[in-house]
């Protein structure tokens, strides 16, 4: 007699061993798997809504936020999530804008004026 087996089901038992050998993203245990990355995501979620998997630790985005989560297989405390202050957030941006003006100076295409508050200010060359 031939046993029938749901590969459903080969999935997501690779994907409990992947766990419980190390701790991954969703995109690391979608490229392992071969499962979908949505599939994986999930698979995670329902995980951790048992108590099955917590999240081990975040992974920073490509703005510096902790935006992915690492889960691991288990019963454990989730990590914390640090955030920036507003203070922070502003002072990031703050920098940002003062790299791009100085960027459009050194290109030629803005020149450094003073202002009335004796401060120097950008204005775009015509």
């Amino acid at each position: 007699m031939r046993r029938i087996i749901k590969m459903s089901a080969v999935l997501q038992a690779q994907l409990v061993k992947l766990l419980l050998e190390g701790t991954y993203t969703c995109q690391e245990l979608a490229d392992e798997t071969g499962l979908h990355y949505v599939t994986v995501l999930q698979y995670t979620r329902e995980l951790h809504r048992a108590k099955a998997a917590y999240i081990s630790a975040w992974e920073k985005d490509v703005r510096g936020r902790d935006a992915i989560k690492i889960y691991k297989i288990g019963v454990g405390k989730d990590a914390k999530r640090e955030k920036l202050t507003g203070a922070q957030r502003q002072a990031r941006t703050r920098e940002r804008r003062h790299a791009a003006a100085m960027a459009r100076v050194t290109a030629g295409t803005a020149r450094l004026v003073p202002s009335a508050n004796g401060r120097l200010r950008v204005e775009t060359v015509a």
